[in-house]
């Protein structure tokens, strides 16, 4: 690429000012997205940018308010609301929205999201509680590498590949792969403008500087749907979605009776506009954009808030804050490091 001309910047801020720049995309660690995000908007840029959509969720609300007040058109990098085989569902997403829709399982509707469903937590995303400080190596640029994360000595574990293991950066697995998995869910049961009411965490207790694992993660809606997270693969005969109805497992296998057959009575989802440089081009909303982006990376961030202060939380989806929770509500807006802010 070096070869062809492409250039080179210490610094996002000089590349967002470029006027040959129409689309930013972000595809740092997680704990920088917020603020190039946002710098990117006021700069006037359309923002693609990489799951998670923010590390916090006061974050993710001024990615929204900034792109929304800027005119921009934003895209956030997973894709399977919309294309492509859904893990161990063995489908696209299409017909589990069409099945929902069917009403053919009832309602409320469970979803499990775990191994015997299909969905691997990558459980090897996990940090190192002892870390002994070793020099930084002359090509990294640390202090920038950390930007807005409090300062840590440097430890090559930190870092690069395996920087989803500490929680300044990024989540460990509910980070790395949560948007991937529950957006589609949120899509399907057609809770683009909402978040659960309630999340419970079953897990010991978090390291306040590594990522650990987890058992369960149960998030509540407000008229019963629920998500479940399995981490430790209790669930070994769990159905994908349960309802009152019927079920649906892993590879589409459901225990309604001539279940295609009858799904093909029903009208496909409505069609989702998926090609961003048309977006762009057209400004047409993408698909997955700042506002249902914003919505899914919430249930990341609640079920991250939940694990590192070892206890469940009630949130309101309106006002996006915990309900009599200061220390939970402390956590959606932490402290960035100076002179970093949003």
């Amino acid at each position: 690429m070096l070869d062809k001309g492409v250039k080179l910047f210490g610094d996002y801020r000089e590349l967002i000012t470029l006027p040959e720049v129409d689309i930013v995309h972000v595809a740092t660690p997680p704990h920088w997205h917020g603020i190039i995000a946002v710098d990117a908007a006021n700069a006037g840029k359309d923002v693609w940018c990489e799951k998670p959509m923010t590390h916090t969720i006061g974050e993710g609300k001024r990615v929204k308010e900034a792109i929304q007040a800027n005119g921009r058109m934003f895209r956030l990098n997973t894709w399977f609301r919309f294309k492509d085989v859904f893990y161990g569902m063995g489908t696209p997403v299409k017909p589990i929205k069409k099945l929902v829709e069917s009403g053919l399982l009832g309602w409320p509707l469970k979803v499990t999201v775990g191994k015997y469903t299909g969905f691997d937590w990558k459980f090897y995303w996990v940090g190192k509680d002892v870390l002994e400080p070793q020099p930084v190596p002359p090509e990294l640029d640390y202090e920038t590498w950390l930007g807005p994360a409090q300062y840590k000595p440097y430890h090559p574990h930190r870092v690069h590949q395996t920087f989803r293991g500490y929680w300044d950066y990024d989540g460990g697995g509910l980070s790395d792969m949560g948007q991937h998995y529950i957006d589609p869910v949120q899509y399907f049961l057609g809770k683009d403008d909402t978040n659960p009411i309630s999340v419970e965490v079953d897990a010991p207790q978090q390291h306040t500087d590594a990522v650990g694992t987890w058992r369960r993660i149960t998030y509540t809606y407000a008229d019963g749907c629920q998500i479940i997270l399995d981490g430790e693969g209790k669930d070994t005969n769990a159905a994908y979605i349960e309802g009152p109805k019927g079920k649906l497992y892993q590879g589409f296998k459901s225990d309604i009776p001539d279940l295609e057959r009858k799904l093909a009575a029903f009208p496909d989802p409505a069609p989702q506009f998926t090609t961003f440089t048309e977006c762009v081009k057209t400004r047409q909303k993408f698909t997955l954009n700042e506002e249902n982006a914003l919505r899914s990376c919430n249930i990341v961030n609640m079920g991250m808030i939940a694990l590192k202060l070892g206890r469940s939380l009630k949130f309101d989806p309106v006002k996006m804050e915990f309900i009599d929770d200061e220390a939970a509500n402390r956590l959606i807006n932490p402290a960035m490091r100076a002179p970093y802010n949003i």
